[in-house]
């Protein structure tokens, strides 16, 4: 097995697209029965990675029958397009308000230009390549497709974006959340023990969309959830269970801490201070050494989070 790829069972393998840094991003791979479906595809860099699974576990490209990326947020989707063309029987099944980011991805391009400039996007993301429409399809609350009769069922899971949906594997009895159950670094376990954080990032959070969607997940009872950063976390009921707590915690936190910087003149750089100080003393109690390596790593996830909270604050009460 090529040393990106992870078995995790149940007909499951979790690729390390490579984005950023090693064990960061993943997509994953159901195998049925001959075959196949990806759940997110990160960047258009990591598409040889995402083939070369395929030939790995010895599937051609024509037994891939769907791309399903949870959201269209780049690091989950920008490489859907060009997987697509290497992939001529796969549909591609996307959130009825991302659907059409995939279709023409112009506007989306267009933002992340706007936030990262054309080197930054060129260097971690590349030119993003359109869906033809035919070969896309928007998903629906409740919605069950099957792989080679294996049912996979996808609901609305807002709150950290709302073009954002999961899929439950009842195979594995696991969701494949994107990032609706956070963030969990494998550099962070402890004794086998995952830590988590939320991820609040532009433009779209939400805290009590979120909670109400952690919720509907928790209802299945799900023995592990499959994060795309990183891997599979869980192993029982009781473990996802203290995970989202844990997790859900810290949106309280954070969203408190947000409204009493509402004012500051300095509000930015207060609030990811205080997000990074708050996730390295929460990673001591776990019993990691929260050290600079750590600091390092979760101080772009505390400037990522302080800007979507930023943007929660600003938006117009409805």
């Amino acid at each position: 097995m090529l040393d990106f790829i992870e078995d995790l069972g149940h007909g499951i393998y979790a690729i390390d697209t490579g984005f950023q840094r090693p064990r960061f991003d993943a997509a994953y791979l159901m195998v049925e029965d001959g075959r196949a479906a990806f759940i997110d595809t990160g960047t258009n860099h990591a598409v040889p990675r995402l083939l070369a699974a395929l030939n790995a576990l010895g599937l051609t490209t024509e037994a891939v029958d769907w791309v399903i990326p949870t959201h269209v947020h780049l690091d989950h989707a920008g490489g859907v397009g060009l997987l697509m063309e290497a992939l001529p029987r796969a549909k591609a099944l996307v959130h009825p308000r991302g659907l059409r980011h995939m279709v023409d991805p112009k506007a989306l391009w267009l933002g992340a230009l706007a936030v990262y400039g054309e080197e930054e996007m060129q260097r971690s993301y590349g030119k993003l390549v359109p869906v033809p429409a035919e070969r896309a399809e928007a998903s629906h609350e409740e919605q069950v497709v099957h792989l080679a009769g294996r049912p996979l069922r996808l609901i609305d899971s807002p709150g950290h974006a709302r073009h954002h949906h999961a899929i439950w594997d009842e195979r594995s009895r696991s969701w494949f959340t994107g990032d609706t159950f956070g963030l969990s670094y494998r550099a962070f376990d402890v004794d086998g023990r995952a830590w988590i954080l939320p991820t609040s990032t532009p433009v779209q959070f939400e805290p009590e969309a979120l909670k109400a969607t952690v919720a509907r997940l928790l209802a299945a009872q799900p023995l592990a959830m499959q994060v795309t950063h990183y891997g599979r976390i869980g192993g029982s009921v009781d473990e996802v269970q203290r995970l989202a707590a844990l997790m859900l915690e810290q949106v309280d936190e954070m969203v408190a801490l947000a409204e009493s910087l509402r004012s500051a003149p300095d509000r930015h750089e207060q609030l990811k201070a205080g997000l990074l100080a708050g996730y390295l003393a929460r990673l001591r109690t776990h019993g990691h050494p929260a050290d600079a390596q750590a600091a390092d790593w979760l101080g772009l996830d505390a400037e990522l989070n302080a800007q979507g909270l930023e943007v929660m604050l600003d938006r117009p009460a409805r």
